[in-house]
């Protein structure tokens, strides 16, 4: 089974119905970390999200989420599964847009006849009962797989107690969180005017940021039943499992500068860590395999981030077979991974 663990999926409906556009966007925050609108371009609707405002973040445009079209694409790719995701915009989104997001995707995973498994969008903080019901109606009526969030909301990530009441939760359900790194860190300034920095290595730097901040707090002790799926392997897979986890030197220093491991954190990135690789095509074939070499096949998930560019889920499972991973390896990445985290039969 080939799974793609990153598609996107918005309402073709915010293109075409002012309520549901209105609703979208006024739920954003229209300052000067925020700004959401509508904008028309070549005949394509498109509703552009600026982070900071000012510099484009986020892009959906008409046509890109019709269900027979994605359908389609995912037959030419050959990929058997897809999962169904947000692409980065429920940072502010309220419980009722969230429920009818969930709704939406729950109508597609029906209508694809099971091709697509949705995870559910969920407002982060400021938590409440009714949030918790919507989880329990998404992985249980709705049989959605887990749920996405952001890598931060505002300028707190997700090892902060803020965030207690939810983890709580998902902890009890023993979840699957897929977590969707933000086109720019908390600390962006040195980088947010320059457009390939900003939406590229931008997402290096919080993916780095989040997963350190998991890994060094006590976040997997408070929630030992959860993994975390991180987006797009963020490009910096070397940081991660080596350079932020030195073992203690074998020679005698005068300082000790490090905090090096005696096993207990490679232990939690090993347990509770995965990485999903869309937006890593364009590295080329040596890192990407690097990066699997490096956190081990086990850990790295096949995602396209699908319709953001199309070639990456059309051409993207020749680009892994051309790796030259052993059989085994690679029926992990493409599909066996995604299958066992995400419970897909």
């Amino acid at each position: 089974m080939v799974i793609d663990a990153n598609m996107y999926w918005v309402p073709e409906s915010l293109f075409t119905n002012d309520e549901v556009l209105q609703r979208f966007v006024s739920e954003a925050p229209q300052d000067e970390n925020t700004r959401a609108y509508l904008k028309e371009q070549d005949g394509i609707r498109q509703v552009i999200v600026e982070k900071p405002a000012g510099y484009e973040a986020l892009n959906y445009a008409q046509g890109d989420y019709v269900l027979e079209h994605m359908l389609a694409d995912m037959d030419e790719a050959g990929v058997d599964v897809a999962v169904l995701k947000v692409p980065g915009a429920n940072e502010w989104m309220s419980l009722e847009t969230c429920k009818f997001f969930n709704d939406g995707m729950a109508d597609y995973a029906r209508r694809s006849n099971g091709r697509m498994v949705p995870l559910a969008v969920i407002p982060a903080l400021d938590f409440t009962p009714e949030c918790a019901a919507e989880i329990d109606r998404c992985m249980g009526e709705l049989g959605f797989a887990g749920v996405q969030l952001c890598s931060h909301y505002g300028d707190k990530y997700l090892d902060d107690p803020a965030f207690a009441p939810l983890f709580e939760k998902l902890n009890e359900r023993a979840a699957t969180v897929y977590v969707h790194h933000v086109p720019v860190p908390v600390d962006c300034s040195s980088i947010v005017a320059y457009n390939n920095l900003r939406r590229s290595y931008g997402r290096c730097q919080d993916q780095v940021t989040a997963v350190g901040r998991e890994l060094f707090s006590d976040f997997f002790v408070r929630y030992p039943n959860i993994k975390m799926v991180h987006s797009m392997l963020g490009g910096g897979f070397f940081a991660v499992s080596e350079m932020l986890l030195p073992k203690p030197s074998k020679r005698a220093d005068a300082v000790q500068r490090f905090q090096t491991d005696n096993g207990e954190l490679a232990q939690r990135l090993h347990d509770h860590i995965f990485f999903e690789m869309s937006h890593a095509q364009p590295w080329g074939a040596a890192q990407l395999k690097c990066a699997i070499e490096v956190l081990g096949a086990d850990h790295v998930i096949f995602g396209t981030s699908y319709p953001v560019r199309r070639e990456w889920l059309l051409d993207g499972p020749a680009f892994v077979s051309g790796l030259g991973l052993s059989a085994k390896d690679q029926a992990l990445v493409m599909g066996e991974n995604a299958q066992r985290l995400y419970r897909i039969s």
